[in-house]
Protein backbone atom coordinates (compact mmCIF):
# COMPACT_ATOMS: atom_id res chain seq x y z
CA UNK A 1 0.00 0.00 0.00
CA UNK A 2 1.05 3.32 -0.72
CA UNK A 3 -0.37 5.24 2.30
CA UNK A 4 0.69 8.81 3.48
CA UNK A 5 3.10 8.81 6.54
CA UNK A 6 0.18 10.04 8.23
CA UNK A 7 -2.23 7.27 7.01
CA UNK A 8 0.43 4.67 7.58
CA UNK A 9 0.85 5.93 11.45
CA UNK A 10 -3.02 5.89 12.40
CA UNK A 11 -3.45 2.08 10.65
CA UNK A 12 -0.54 1.20 12.96
CA UNK A 13 -2.73 2.52 16.01
CA UNK A 14 -5.52 0.34 15.30
CA UNK A 15 -7.23 -1.12 18.45
CA UNK A 16 -6.13 1.40 20.51
CA UNK A 17 -8.99 2.41 22.77
CA UNK A 18 -10.18 3.72 25.72
CA UNK A 19 -10.84 2.29 29.20
CA UNK A 20 -14.25 2.83 30.36
CA UNK A 21 -14.48 4.14 34.02
CA UNK A 22 -11.87 5.60 36.54
CA UNK A 23 -8.78 3.94 34.98
CA UNK A 24 -7.68 5.91 31.41
CA UNK A 25 -4.95 4.35 28.90
CA UNK A 26 -1.98 5.90 29.28
CA UNK A 27 -0.62 4.79 26.27
CA UNK A 28 -3.61 6.65 24.25
CA UNK A 29 -2.95 9.71 26.55
CA UNK A 30 0.69 10.07 25.77
CA UNK A 31 -0.01 9.76 21.98
CA UNK A 32 -2.72 12.77 22.28
CA UNK A 33 -0.35 14.96 24.12
CA UNK A 34 2.33 14.64 21.32
CA UNK A 35 0.44 17.22 19.46
CA UNK A 36 -0.50 19.19 22.78
CA UNK A 37 1.12 22.31 21.00
CA UNK A 38 -1.26 22.43 18.60
CA UNK A 39 -4.46 20.96 20.60
CA UNK A 40 -4.40 23.55 22.52
CA UNK A 41 -5.62 21.10 25.61
CA UNK A 42 -3.16 18.58 27.45
CA UNK A 43 -4.95 15.28 27.48
CA UNK A 44 -5.06 14.02 31.36
CA UNK A 45 -7.65 11.53 30.24
CA UNK A 46 -9.58 10.23 27.57
CA UNK A 47 -13.09 10.47 28.56
CA UNK A 48 -13.24 14.16 26.10
CA UNK A 49 -13.29 13.89 22.78
CA UNK A 50 -10.30 12.99 21.05
CA UNK A 51 -10.80 12.42 17.38
CA UNK A 52 -9.10 15.84 16.62
CA UNK A 53 -6.43 15.12 18.82
CA UNK A 54 -5.66 12.02 17.04
CA UNK A 55 -5.17 13.71 13.91
CA UNK A 56 -2.93 15.62 14.85
CA UNK A 57 -0.80 13.27 16.43
CA UNK A 58 -0.89 11.05 13.25
CA UNK A 59 0.38 14.39 11.03
CA UNK A 60 3.10 15.42 13.78
CA UNK A 61 4.98 11.81 13.29
CA UNK A 62 4.72 12.68 9.46
CA UNK A 63 6.70 15.70 10.34
CA UNK A 64 3.33 18.08 9.07
CA UNK A 65 1.73 20.76 11.58
CA UNK A 66 -1.98 20.89 11.97
CA UNK A 67 -4.42 23.30 12.72
CA UNK A 68 -4.46 25.50 15.54
CA UNK A 69 -6.46 23.99 17.99
CA UNK A 70 -6.40 20.84 16.53
CA UNK A 71 -8.53 19.08 18.97
CA UNK A 72 -11.72 20.63 17.61
CA UNK A 73 -12.45 18.32 14.93
CA UNK A 74 -14.41 22.05 13.36
CA UNK A 75 -10.83 23.29 12.85
CA UNK A 76 -9.32 20.77 9.99
CA UNK A 77 -12.66 21.96 8.01
CA UNK A 78 -10.01 25.10 7.06
CA UNK A 79 -6.99 23.58 7.51
CA UNK A 80 -4.08 22.96 4.14
CA UNK A 81 -5.81 22.97 1.01
CA UNK A 82 -9.40 22.03 -0.12
CA UNK A 83 -9.75 18.21 -2.03
CA UNK A 84 -13.10 17.76 -4.48
CA UNK A 85 -14.52 14.82 -3.62
CA UNK A 86 -13.87 13.30 -6.72
CA UNK A 87 -9.98 13.84 -6.07
CA UNK A 88 -10.32 12.05 -2.57
CA UNK A 89 -6.91 9.44 -1.97
CA UNK A 90 -6.21 7.80 0.95
CA UNK A 91 -5.29 9.46 4.17
CA UNK A 92 -7.45 12.92 2.75
CA UNK A 93 -8.73 14.69 6.29
CA UNK A 94 -12.27 14.43 6.43
CA UNK A 95 -14.76 16.43 8.39
CA UNK A 96 -18.20 15.07 9.38
CA UNK A 97 -20.73 17.10 10.82
CA UNK A 98 -22.60 14.49 13.47
CA UNK A 99 -25.15 15.16 16.21
CA UNK A 100 -23.54 17.75 19.12
CA UNK A 101 -20.36 18.93 16.81
CA UNK A 102 -18.02 17.19 14.19
CA UNK A 103 -15.93 14.51 13.51
CA UNK A 104 -12.51 14.58 11.88
CA UNK A 105 -10.95 11.20 10.24
CA UNK A 106 -8.99 9.87 7.54
CA UNK A 107 -9.98 8.71 4.33
CA UNK A 108 -9.02 5.05 3.56
CA UNK A 109 -11.64 4.46 0.93
CA UNK A 110 -15.47 4.59 -0.13
CA UNK A 111 -18.86 2.45 -1.47
CA UNK A 112 -21.61 3.83 -3.03
CA UNK A 113 -23.36 5.75 0.23
CA UNK A 114 -20.34 5.56 2.66
CA UNK A 115 -16.66 7.00 3.21
CA UNK A 116 -14.62 4.04 5.29
CA UNK A 117 -12.73 6.12 7.96
CA UNK A 118 -9.74 5.59 9.82
CA UNK A 119 -10.01 7.46 12.96
CA UNK A 120 -9.39 7.92 16.78
CA UNK A 121 -12.93 8.04 19.00
CA UNK A 122 -14.83 5.94 16.67
CA UNK A 123 -16.14 3.57 19.07
CA UNK A 124 -14.15 5.18 21.53
CA UNK A 125 -11.23 3.46 19.86
CA UNK A 126 -8.98 4.14 17.01
CA UNK A 127 -10.74 1.99 14.03
CA UNK A 128 -12.52 1.84 10.51
CA UNK A 129 -15.92 3.05 10.33
CA UNK A 130 -18.39 4.06 7.53
CA UNK A 131 -19.89 7.13 7.54
CA UNK A 132 -22.47 8.47 5.43
CA UNK A 133 -21.09 10.54 2.42
CA UNK A 134 -24.05 12.99 3.49
CA UNK A 135 -22.33 14.31 6.42
CA UNK A 136 -19.55 15.44 4.82
CA UNK A 137 -18.21 19.16 5.42
CA UNK A 138 -14.93 19.35 4.36
CA UNK A 139 -12.18 17.41 2.72
CA UNK A 140 -8.58 18.51 3.41
CA UNK A 141 -5.16 17.80 2.12
CA UNK A 142 -1.57 18.90 3.84
CA UNK A 143 -0.96 22.37 1.68
CA UNK A 144 2.40 21.38 -0.17
CA UNK A 145 2.25 17.46 0.07
CA UNK A 146 1.24 16.40 -3.48
CA UNK A 147 -1.63 14.18 -3.38
CA UNK A 148 -1.07 10.32 -3.82
CA UNK A 149 -3.44 8.18 -5.60
CA UNK A 150 -6.77 8.76 -5.95
CA UNK A 151 -10.08 7.62 -5.07
CA UNK A 152 -10.46 3.80 -3.41
CA UNK A 153 -14.16 2.57 -4.68
CA UNK A 154 -14.50 0.01 -1.71
CA UNK A 155 -17.47 -2.61 -2.09
CA UNK A 156 -19.81 -2.47 1.69
CA UNK A 157 -17.49 -4.46 3.90
CA UNK A 158 -19.24 -6.45 6.08
CA UNK A 159 -17.73 -6.14 10.00
CA UNK A 160 -17.32 -2.45 9.42
CA UNK A 161 -19.86 -0.41 11.05
CA UNK A 162 -21.75 2.23 9.81
CA UNK A 163 -21.71 5.51 12.54
CA UNK A 164 -24.11 8.30 13.19
CA UNK A 165 -22.43 9.38 16.24
CA UNK A 166 -18.71 9.12 16.59
CA UNK A 167 -18.41 10.81 20.23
Amino acid sequence: MNDPAWLAFARRQIGTREIPGPTHNNKLIALLNTAARWNGVIWKDDEMPWCGGFAAACLVAAGIDPPKIAARAASWATWGANLRTDRLAPGAILVFSRFGGNHVGFYAGEDARYYHVVGGNQGNAVSYSRIANSRLIASRWPRGVPVIGGPVRMTEVAGIPVTTNEA
